[in-house]
């Protein structure tokens, strides 16, 4: 049984829920002990008993079906996040504990109807980007069993690629949720850090850390981020969403790319890449080449300074009484961190603080930067020969993200020549997540490439629906684009959704004594569809764009021609007294074009 996208697998279950006990006697029968993306696999109780929860919600009348969100959607969990009642072993059988909690992440996810089937296989303690350090096996490439399958997320990455769960979360400090992803042919979201909690979560860094996504859709992961989501008071880390980014990128996109890219010889990986580059151009997007000096000494922060003692104060006691216990190349690492003093830590965080404010102030000029997701890939066999250096190829594009504060996007892209994937990756300020979404969706769209490795085919995308951290507002007169107070919307990050028509009830007027000229829309039992466009301008910077409205104009709710309901453009009745009627020419930029052409 190869599990359905999220949209597919809700429209067949909420007519139906109780189908879902019979669902699961099926999936469970699927997820096979002999596989070692997973190192738990749930009990038949315990998938009972979270069914069973939905169940008696539904049947009590406190909810409906259609109240969950993710009604009965199975997913995975990476086995360092904690799930209650399933035992936590970050890939290390001697750390091994059973929580009485869920992560945060975990029970919100619960509560929306998701169902927990199992904890993940990864690269011991999340220490690594290649899913081999693992006492519990390396876990296959998805497409060639030869090769890895990316860490340290590996087993998360490989269940949703080959179909067995809906989605998984993994974690992400170096990039851990984005090169398994690139690997398998499936997306990677790795949020804003504090914008999904980490409380719950076996740390690798506890500053840089973060819950990250596995989907077959970005459509997907971006759903699954919306709901477990959001400030938690338990995590001295998270943040609220000061919601002041943009809802999508500008309509000609405009992408950086490093000014010298390394592949480390891998050709099959760098032609597939510029594949990738010349799909973009043609699809209208600037690619700018950047100077990547600042990325590329970021990333080496990462394991070649004091951060590295982050890694070893999380691993804890542990390291110091059973270091045998731990994987070899990890405890290597890890031991690192004892060689450098508080000096170095503060030191690490001004070099950190220092570069992380020149790469942003270098993307500030650009949609997002546009990356490989790995510069190459290796095999088993390969990565046991040189389990370090072919690491740190991996981490070329993604170690820099986290300190940094970017999101970033992984996302399948064209295939190398040899059949294996070869994944692409949009990094872009903080809190720019829902514009990457939107791009990823699009991307996916018109690639059209299989879904992962289950040969499934990408689903009808809903429509998109306004975001909750920004506000879709109807102009019809000088906010126009090309008009003269445009720039009010655009300097604040507001982005142009599309042309649109009012309900029939309205009627428009050429307001007297305004400079610049303006219009004023009025309701009226007679009247006609009316030309606006809609824009989406961040939540935070709404009130702003108000209070620059002068009198009579101000701001309303208007209705569309398709029913929906935006805020927009209202007239003071008292101003229309001397205004000229112009609802016959359907628009203000109509009126204009025929009054100047008079």
């Amino acid at each position: 049984m190869s599990v359905a996208t999220l949209s597919e697998w809700v429209a067949s279950y909420r007519q139906h829920p109780q189908q879902l006990a019979a669902a699961y006697q099926q999936i469970h029968g699927d997820l096979s002990h002999d596989d070692n993306a997973w190192i738990y696999i749930a009990t038949q109780d315990e998938i009972y008993a979270q069914l069973t929860t939905i169940f008696h919600t539904i049947n009590s009348g406190e909810k409906q079906a259609a109240d969950f969100a993710l009604l009965g959607v199975p997913f995975a969990v990476k086995d360092n996040i904690d799930v209650a009642g399933m035992p936590t072993s970050a890939g290390c059988p001697a750390f091994t504990y059973t929580p009485e909690k869920d992560a945060t992440v975990i029970a919100r996810l619960k509560a929306a109807g998701a169902i927990v089937v199992g904890k993940t296989n990864l690269d011991q303690f999340a220490t690594g980007l290649v899913g081999t350090r693992s006492p519990f096996g390396a876990v296959k490439n998805s497409f060639n069993p030869e090769y890895v399958s990316g860490g340290s997320s590996s087993g998360s990455a490989s269940v949703v690629a080959r179909g067995l769960v809906c989605f998984s979360l993994g974690t992400d400090t170096a990039g851990s949720g984005r090169v398994p992803a690139g690997f398998n042919n499936i997306v990677g979201l790795k949020p804003t850090k504090g914008w999904l909690s980490t409380a719950g979560v076996v740390p690798a860094c506890r500053l840089n850390d973060c819950v990250s996504i596995f989907a077959l859709t970005v459509e997907d992961a971006q759903t699954v981020a919306a709901i477990a989501g959001g400030y938690d008071p338990q995590d001295p880390y998270s943040r609220a969403n000061p919601q002041t980014a943009p809802a999508r990128f500008r309509e000609k996109l405009r992408f950086a790319i490093p000014d010298k890219l390394e592949f480390f010889g891998d050709a099959c990986s760098e032609a597939a890449f510029a594949r990738t580059l010349a799909r973009l151009e043609l699809s209208g997007a600037e690619l700018v080449p950047i100077d990547f000096s600042a990325f590329s000494q970021l990333a080496e922060q990462l394991y070649q300074a004091a951060w590295v003692a982050e890694r070893t104060m999380a691993v804890g006691a542990i390291f110091n009484t059973q270091p045998d216990a731990m994987d070899p190349t990890v405890r290597g690492i890890v031991a690192n961190g004892l060689n450098y003093s508080a000096c170095d830590a503060w030191q690490a965080e001004y070099t950190r603080a220092e570069l992380a404010r020149k790469i942003n102030a270098q993307l500030s000029e650009y949609d997002a930067l546009v990356v490989p997701t790995s510069p190459t890939i290796r095999t088993i066999a390969e990565m046991a020969q040189e389990p370090v250096r072919f690491n740190s190829q991996f981490g070329t594009y993604t170690n820099f993200t986290n300190l940094a504060d970017l999101c970033a996007l992984a996302l399948p892209g064209d295939f190398r020549a040899d059949g294996l994937p070869a994944g692409i990756t949009l990094i872009a300020p903080a809190w720019h997540d829902n514009a990457l979404s939107h791009f990823g969706i699009a991307w996916q769209q018109a690639l059209n490439l299989p879904l992962g490795a289950t040969n499934k085919t990408l689903p009808a995308s809903a429509a998109a629906k306004p975001s909750v951290n920004h506000v879709r507002v109807a102009v019809v007169g000088a906010h126009l684009r090309g008009m003269p107070l445009n720039h009010q919307l655009t300097t604040r990050n507001a982005v142009f959704i599309e042309e649109s028509r009012t309900a029939a009830h309205y009627r428009l007027y050429a307001l007297a004594n305004t400079q610049p000229p303006k219009p004023g829309l009025a309701r009226s039992h007679e009247g006609q569809p009316i030309a606006v466009e809609l824009w989406d301008i961040p939540l935070a910077r709404f009130g702003e764009f108000v209070a620059e409205i002068p009198a009579p104009l101000g701001i309303g709710t208007l209705t569309l021609e398709n029913g929906e309901s935006v805020k927009g453009f209202i007239c003071e009745p008292a101003a229309l007294s001397d205004a000229t009627d112009i609802t016959a020419w359907g628009g203000w930029k109509a009126w204009l074009a025929r009054h100047h052409s008079a």
